[in-house]
């Protein structure tokens, strides 16, 4: 009788096992397909407002019908207007009787100009009320070329670097100059600045039109020949020619649905998953014949795998109602996953968590890493969910890389929802990520991982399944710079 009951015991304990992992089929084949379609070449990168983009909205739209998820509000599309910046085709720059080259110059800001002026130098070209500090005391710019250092100070942090450009710009047009060189040195290289600055940008359409007007340059000075030069008490002229920056408006959607809980009251609540499909587009790399920017781990796995989810949840409903937000614009600047957290299709009050899923790449299969991972009180559920289907879970390995600011998990974090990133498993950003991030080598080919991307998936939706499905709410650890805004978005 006692072995009968142990074994009783043994076979009720598989069941409850089996219980806790719903059966879902999700084949290799069905994974493959997804990610194969996404990152293929036709689709060009599926850049935010180019024709690729709009095909990988639309085949997730039609996913998402097929699988008998729900639209809002009659349709899976929610429109968003951006204003794309086109850069300039031309620049020509000389400062005295030096010609600077067109690949030493970033044009930041500026529409259509020509113009040949007296040149001044202006230290860091800082005006600050509240400090009383004014670079331009005893210098007459009005009408004149003015040079600055970069940055603020000695300081050469990005943040001295890049955080002052509006301000000294502002100083500029108020001191009456006409255009303002900012001579760039800093260990990050200018070529690589250019490749992030100067192939236009895109911004929310805010129904006013960007300034453009202000010629604001940055060029490149590593031997400080040029600063030299323009602080010698020579009076120098220069001169500044360029077709300027244009703006075209463009248009791209985020794709949502929902699938409705099957808890009476708990589906009044909602666990949204999200993933941005967009990724940089085509872009001409020196020495390559590759031009097309695939994307597959960045981030055409996070779309396949709410692809799948689309078909789970829809088959075997949660508790918790289930939102499916595929967003575009997240290369550009977080765009979509902004849009939507500003123009939410359910109340965020309403939205108890968001598991957001992106990455890089990977550089250990047997792993998924979790950005933000013990940031919430989520962090068990994730854990197991991962655990069964043999990966570990690892908390942020790069903390220096600001990951958790980085991608659309922020946008609904700053709203006070607990929302970490489920990525890819990475132990440290090493060539391993960087021969595939943001490279045109990202393809869905013999060197990606199809077996981890099919498993990484399983665990995923089976984390959203733990979430969706636990009684108890998901919040933010205490003492979390998030937990604030949190307390108030749910009013507690």
């Amino acid at each position: 009788m006692r072995f009968i009951l142990l074994g009783l015991f043994a076979l009720f304990s598989v069941c409850l096992s089996a219980q806790s992992l719903p059966e879902f089929s999700l084949p290799l084949s069905e994974t493959s397909a997804h990610i194969k379609f996404l990152a293929a070449d036709e689709l060009e990168g599926r850049m935010t407002g180019e024709h690729g983009n709009n095909v990988a909205a639309r085949y997730i739209a039609t996913q998402f019908q097929r699988a008998g998820v729900k639209p809002i509000n009659e349709t899976y599309y929610q429109p968003i207007s951006f204003v794309k910046r086109i850069a300039p085709t031309s620049l020509a720059l000389s400062l005295g009787n030096r010609a600077i080259a067109s690949e030493e110059i970033l044009l930041l800001t500026g529409s259509s100009a020509m113009m040949s002026a007296a040149i001044v130098y202006v230290g860091f070209g800082i005006v600050d009320s509240a400090t009383g500090r004014d670079d331009y005391k005893g210098i007459d710019a009005k009408g004149k070329i003015v040079v600055a250092r970069i940055g603020t100070s000695e300081e050469d942090s990005p943040r001295a670097l890049f955080g002052s450009f509006k301000q000294k710009q502002d100083a500029a047009k108020a001191k009456g100059a006409l255009a303002l060189v900012e001579l760039y040195r800093f260990s990050f290289p200018f070529a690589r600045l250019k490749q992030f600055f100067g192939g236009g940008s895109l911004s929310l359409d805010d129904g006013k039109s960007a300034t453009l007007g202000f010629p604001h340059l940055l060029v490149n000075d590593d031997d400080a020949q040029i600063r030299t030069l323009a602080q010698s008490n020579k009076k120098l002229t220069g001169s500044f020619q360029t077709d300027g920056y244009k703006e075209q408006k463009v248009f791209s959607n985020n794709v949502v649905g929902i699938i409705e809980g099957s808890d009476p009251k708990l589906k009044d609540e909602f666990l949204l998953l999200s993933a941005h499909y967009d990724h940089i587009g085509v872009k001409s790399t020196p020495n390559s014949t590759d031009s097309i920017y695939n994307g597959a781990r960045d981030n055409a796995m996070g779309t396949t795998a709410i692809l799948c989810a689309a078909r789970a949840f829809s088959e075997a409903p949660t508790k918790r109602s289930v939102i499916l937000l595929a967003c575009t614009g997240e290369e550009v600047g977080l765009l979509g996953s902004e849009y939507y957290a500003e123009n939410p299709l359910v109340p965020l009050n309403k939205t108890i968590f968001n598991l957001n899923i992106d990455g890089a790449g990977y550089n250990d299969t047997s792993i998924v890493t979790v950005i933000g991972l013990e940031r919430t009180t989520a962090a068990q559920d994730l854990i197991d969910a991962c655990k069964a289907f043999g990966l570990g879970a690892i908390q942020d390995p790069a903390p220096e890389q600001n990951l958790f600011d980085r991608s659309d998990n922020v946008s609904f974090a700053r709203k006070g929802i607990p929302a970490p990133t489920f990525s890819p498993g990475f132990r440290a950003f090493d060539d391993a990520i960087n021969q595939f991030y943001h490279q045109a080598a990202d393809q869905a080919d013999e060197n990606f991982d199809f077996a981890y991307l099919n498993r990484f998936v399983k665990a995923f939706i089976h984390a959203a399944r733990r979430i969706a499905d636990n009684p108890k709410s998901p919040e933010w650890k205490s003492g979390d710079k998030y937990e604030s805004v949190g307390k108030k978005l749910y009013g507690k």
